[in-house]
């Protein structure tokens, strides 16, 4: 589904994505790992649209979408969460996931804003689609609550019902456990498998070890913006190359032996 050539960004004289190859499956879930400054979320915000590559390609169902605007870029059915969080605080879990749908309407920008018959009704149905994401995502109840009053386990959880009202092909999950509790990762992970099930093809950066080992079908790990191994994760638990820079090289010698 997803294709990336020789792909590079630079930022001044530093290369925070360096000649990357890397491709992912449709209908799997592909672990993105490494070291903090590893280039993580820069490749995120390649392939996404928020940043144009300084070289290289960006293939999407066999498209060049190398340099496409973020909007672009998620009309074509690729979209994302992010490390912080993105929620409108003051309205409600409703409602921010209602916001997702503004690629979606039909009705013209001026019948919505004078409220007329049709751009009512497809208000109506642009909600009613919300809360079944709502449902489905385990929110239901909470529709009302304002997005600030929610546990920071759930304001997760929004964020990623938020990034579905886009209506995704391939959904690019940035840290989507981080600050959580175990009983609150444990719930995350349950929904990213929902999330697989329902056909949508997910690219997942995490930190939470646990999580991606038992998450992920495949595994690439990158360091310096480069990468340094791939495969399954009972493959990537014992490279030396993963291990050393996590570690640092010292350490991993004095592990093994």
């Amino acid at each position: 589904m997803l294709e990336v050539r020789k792909l590079s960004k630079w930022f001044g004289g530093l290369a925070a994505v360096n000649e990357l190859d890397l491709w992912v499956n449709r209908s799997e879930i592909l672990g993105l790992i490494g070291p903090n400054g590893a280039g993580k979320t820069t490749f995120f915000n390649a392939v996404s649209g928020f940043y144009p590559p300084t070289s290289g390609q960006v293939l999407f169902d066999g498209q060049d979408i190398s340099g496409l605007k973020a909007h672009d870029v998620a009309s074509l059915g690729i979209s994302r969460t992010f490390q912080a969080s993105t929620l409108f605080m003051k309205l409600s879990v409703l409602d921010n996931v209602f916001t997702g749908y503004h690629m979606s309407y039909r009705t013209g920008l001026l019948k919505r804003i004078f409220r007329t018959p049709s751009a009512r009704k497809e208000e109506r149905e642009l909600r009613e689609r919300a809360l079944e994401i709502l449902e489905f995502v385990g929110m239901a109840p909470l529709k009302d609550d304002l997005a600030e009053n929610l546990p920071h386990g759930y304001q997760r959880i929004l964020g990623v019902a938020m990034a579905l009202a886009t209506g995704p092909r391939l959904l690019l999950l940035d840290e989507p456990a981080t600050g959580m509790n175990p009983r609150e990762t444990e719930v995350m992970i349950q929904l990213i498998r929902q999330i697989r099930d329902k056909g949508i093809t997910i690219v997942l950066v995490e930190h939470d070890m646990r999580a991606v080992m038992n998450l992920c079908d495949r595994i690439v790990v990158l360091n310096f913006g480069q990468k340094i191994a791939e495969g399954k994760p009972e493959e990537i638990k014992k490279d030396k190359n993963v291990i050393e820079a996590y570690l640092g090289k010292e350490e991993a010698v004095a592990n093994a032996a």
